[in-house]
């Protein structure tokens, strides 16, 4: 079998750099990995992880997302331009009172996990409709699905992350390119760790006081606890062998079980309010005893849900 080249964004840290290192320590070497990044610099940890892979079934490339002339410098570094299998992990999180997050910041996560996906899917698709094969792979998340409150812009870009790859979809069909998602919920990374760590040093002007109040002491300690409850490895979530190599693969993977209840319950009343009440209850009125009850499970799953993975086995 011909080894087939796979690029992957945002590899300097988390579920990107683990995608490129168990690709590119393939035992049987059928995947060469171009692992991306806008700063070399922040090379050393994918280095030293990759170890032997690095300058054989790995090597790296600058690439900034926002950037159309960083992106088509990159596909032409390639060559012939032939990508087979396009994994889009670059993005950005921000989360907040809305009143307090300038738009300025707004546009930005769109610009990285929207436009960002777009630029990269707009440069590889013309080859792979050519030749008839490719495979599109998008990190989206579970607030791509479902979203959470404080978490409005984040889940915006999500949610049109989704939308354009369900229409993309199914124009590829005829052209034998398979589009994916990878939904995650909390991943254990440096990424979110300082996320958390920021907002709660962060003062929240245009925001009042109650609302303020809600998000530093009723939402966020919730948020810490199901992070640490359930919150994946970026090894969990890095295992898309399996995907890629699927001669069937899947549109939709939700990668934590724990999620696809809050998922059915959003399809379960055509008019929302059931999910939208369930959500304001859950944390207006039943915030201390949601946090007794996520650290109860945490302790009883043993670590059993943080060892499911996207793989069907």
């Amino acid at each position: 079998m011909a080894t087939r080249l796979v690029l992957i964004t945002g590899c300097s840290s988390g579920i990107g750099l683990r995608m490129a290192v168990m690709l590119a320590k393939d035992e049987r070497k059928r995947y060469h990995v171009i692992a991306t990044m806008r700063d070399l610099k922040r090379k050393d940890k994918l280095v030293q992880a990759a170890g032997d892979a690095y300058g054989k079934t790995l090597s790296l490339a600058v690439l900034d997302v926002c950037s159309d002339e960083s992106v088509k410098q990159c596909i032409d570094g390639i060559k012939d331009r032939h990508v087979d299998v396009l994994i889009n992990n670059a993005g950005i999180g921000l989360v907040g009172p809305i009143e307090s997050i300038p738009i300025e910041e707004m546009k930005k996560v769109f610009e990285t996990n929207f436009f960002g996906v777009i630029r990269m899917i707009k440069e590889v698709m013309p080859g792979m409709k050519k030749r008839r094969g490719g495979h599109i792979i998008v990190v989206s998340s579970v607030m791509g699905l479902q979203a959470v409150v404080f978490n409005e812009i984040y889940s915006a870009s999500k949610f049109a992350m989704e939308g354009f790859c369900e229409g993309l979809a199914v124009q590829l069909i005829a052209f034998n390119v398979i589009v994916s998602m990878i939904e995650p919920g909390p991943v254990h990374t440096e990424f979110e760790l300082k996320t958390i760590r920021d907002v709660r040093e962060k003062e929240y002007p245009g925001a009042d006081p109650d609302t303020i109040n809600y998000f530093k002491n009723v939402y966020l300690p919730g948020a810490v606890n199901i992070f640490e409850a359930f919150g994946q490895k970026p090894d969990d979530i890095a295992k898309v062998r399996s995907l890629v190599e699927s001669s069937s693969p899947r549109f939709r993977n939700l990668t934590n079980p724990m999620y696809t209840p809050i998922i059915a319950l959003k399809y379960a009343d055509e008019t929302g309010t059931l999910s939208v009440h369930a959500f304001y209850h859950m944390l207006f009125n039943m915030g201390p005893l949601m946090q007794v009850c996520v650290t109860a499970m945490k302790f009883l799953s043993c670590g059993f849900l943080r060892r499911r993975t996207i793989s069907p086995d």
